[in-house]
């Protein structure tokens, strides 16, 4: 029979403030560069005749409003638990990186019809000229730097949000090298290329989304850590001393932080301070190994229950109060059990270890004697199981 002791520990991180502030700072920046590159490709776009340039200013556009949507969701995301959410607000974070995904598939379907439609009309379409060539490259070069800077922030600061966000860069800026190609192409005459490069940024934009909209989707349905990160946080679980074995290790994510709860096996007859102890230092080893780690719930085993439901199916053993209740009237004529000055129990192997604390024996008994004077007078109680009596005042 498991003895279960569950503590939770949430953890917030002390700088979660200037994590939040370097995340917007990092979106911020990105949204002022897109801006200003989106105006450019657009009107250089609109001046020249090339879908592409226009449909590469429209993502630089998405972006500014993906940005707005990342100040919100960093900001109230990563705010600290209250009491109508005690794990924290990450999923906050996580509905975001959803609609971010959704946003970039709604634009890359726009820009893949539209030059779908050009191409089969067979729109004639000019030479951009080499300053509309030109734009394109400073656009490439300052996205990839977007990606970059936001990249090494999220990684950071530990949140899956800002580094979308910075695949949503990189992504304008991959598909701003298929634009380069497609108007050089122009430029020699293959004005079809245009066209046809912007139907691949689509394509790339759109992939982009679904990758966004399927990891997301995985959070909300609370899938676990990767497999090597579990074997390691079982693995340093019971290096702990006093640890005899883990089991139902169970993680899940919460925006950019994880839970864990998981059960601890101990010696069976420890106290519940040393063996509740116990788990306070798996604990701690596993924050320092994982900061990952916003929440720990430990469960304390006295053996190794690992099918606890099926356990917990099964009619119960008397608690306390009853098992003294039955031991009075079954040892009402016990001497020593009257001269007892504490009872401890033990609930091990579907049976109730029963030890008795006295002061002193009657005279001419041994321990042994009492303690099978005891079995003797309470046989018809099947759910006894090791029976003991001690002399002292017990652990009280």
């Amino acid at each position: 029979m498991a003895h279960a002791h569950g503590h939770r520990h949430p953890q917030v991180p002390p700088d979660q403030g200037a994590q939040t502030r370097e995340a917007h700072k990092a979106t911020l920046i990105g949204a002022v560069i897109d801006f200003v590159v989106g105006v450019a490709k657009m009107v250089a776009g609109f001046m020249v005749g090339s879908a592409a340039l226009v449909a590469d200013g429209i993502h630089s556009f998405s972006d500014i409003l993906t940005d707005v949507f990342v100040l919100a969701a960093t900001h109230f995301g990563r705010q600290a638990p209250d009491s109508n959410h005690p794990y924290g607000h990450g999923r906050i974070e996580t509905l975001a990186t959803l609609w971010l995904g959704s946003v970039l598939i709604f634009v890359a379907g726009g820009i893949a019809w539209s030059s779908v439609i050009r191409l089969v009309a067979g729109e004639p379409i000019p030479a951009p000229g080499i300053w509309a060539i030109g734009i394109a490259v400073i656009a490439l070069l300052a996205k990839e730097w977007i990606y970059r800077y936001t990249m090494r922030v999220a990684k950071r600061v530990n949140s899956r949000l800002l580094e979308a966000n910075a695949w949503h860069s990189r992504s304008d800026a991959l598909s701003t090298v298929v634009v380069l190609i497609g108007l050089i192409a122009a430029q020699f005459g293959a004005g079809w290329m245009d066209a046809v490069a912007a139907i691949v940024v689509g394509l790339m934009v759109g992939q982009v989304g679904g990758r966004l909209l399927w990891e997301s989707s995985q959070e909300l349905i609370d899938t676990a850590l990767p497999e090597h990160d579990r074997g390691e946080m079982q693995a340093l679980a019971e290096r702990i001393p006093g640890v005899r074995g883990v089991h139902d290790l169970r993680t899940r994510t919460l925006g950019s932080q994880a839970l864990l709860d998981l059960h601890i096996v101990v010696p069976p007859r420890v106290t519940v301070s040393e063996a509740h102890e116990i788990g306070n230092a798996v604990t701690r080893r596993l924050r320092e190994a994982f900061p990952v780690l916003a929440d720990v719930t430990f469960h304390i085993d006295p053996q190794d229950d690992a099918n606890e439901t099926e356990h917990s199916l099964r009619p119960g053993l008397p608690l306390r109060a009853d098992v003294e209740d039955r031991l009075d009237e079954t040892w009402r004529d016990v001497n020593i059990w009257h001269a007892r000055v504490a009872l401890d129990l033990h609930y091990l192997d579907d049976r109730v270890d029963v030890s008795i604390f006295v002061n002193a024996l009657p005279e001419g008994q041994s321990l042994d004697q009492a303690a099978d004077e005891l079995r003797d007078a309470c046989r018809d109680l099947g759910w006894i199981g090791r029976l003991r009596v001690w002399l002292g005042p017990g652990k009280g």
